[in-house]
């Protein structure tokens, strides 16, 4: 069966750029549910609300890149 393309959704790239060490546990499971393990690691996440409110709650933490 031949496959469908996808469609191609807006999407975020989100850098961390400070790290989870000494903030809340919910920040840093916020960290971990995004992608993001590493400073300076890039993460490429569709741009929905699920997405954004995760970044609302740590931007302190996280910047975004592009959109």
């Amino acid at each position: 069966m031949a496959r469908t393309p996808r469609k191609r959704g807006k999407s975020l790239e989100i850098v961390q750029v400070r790290s989870g060490i000494g903030t809340p546990e919910n920040h840093k499971r916020t960290l971990r549910a995004l992608g993001l393990t590493r400073l300076n690691q890039r993460v490429v996440r569709p741009d929905n609300p699920a997405i954004r409110g995760m970044v609302e709650t740590i931007p302190h933490l996280v910047r975004i890149v592009s959109e």
